[in-house]
């Protein structure tokens, strides 16, 4: 390709209204269903959260199912915060958990909180809420798992 012609595109011309009409309508049912894969997500979060409330109420340590609920937990959380348009960041956490079971019932808390701001959030928002709320809730799953190993 010579140095005067450009991309194949570009020798088409600009996009009619029609082609800008699809492309527009595309991108907004992708929109659309990303936000919908999100609210599952944060659906999914509050309900992990409450599971570990539960199964960690009287327990010392984590078992094998208590870690994966974690590590799911924890995933689920990074990708709302990374929808969000977030990253991490130090997060100090007043009345930090002393135990096991405390720690798990503010998981269990955190992780409603923010399933409820990622549902009353509509899609073309960048919720700073959202993205402090994971940042807490991450913080709580890394102080949960520094209690798992001194035992």
């Amino acid at each position: 390709m010579s140095a005067d012609r450009g991309s194949p595109t570009d020798q088409r011309g600009p996009l009619t209204t029609f082609e800008e009409e699809i492309r527009a309508k595309r991108l907004i049912s992708l929109a659309e269903k990303e936000h919908k894969e999100n609210l599952k997500r944060a659906e999914e979060i509050s309900q992990l959260g409450e599971d570990l409330k539960t199964v960690l109420k009287n327990r010392s340590s984590l078992e094998r199912e208590d870690t994966k609920k974690l590590d799911r937990l924890e995933k689920l959380t990074r990708k709302i915060r990374g929808e969000a348009g977030g990253e991490e960041s130090e997060v100090e956490i007043a009345n930090a958990p002393s135990d096991i079971p405390s720690a798990a019932e503010r998981i269990a808390d955190v992780a409603d909180e923010l399933s409820k701001d990622v549902q009353k959030t509509p899609r073309q928002v960048v919720s700073a809420a959202v993205i402090e709320r994971a940042n807490v809730l991450l913080k709580l799953v890394k102080i949960l798992r520094g209690f798992a190993r001194r035992f």
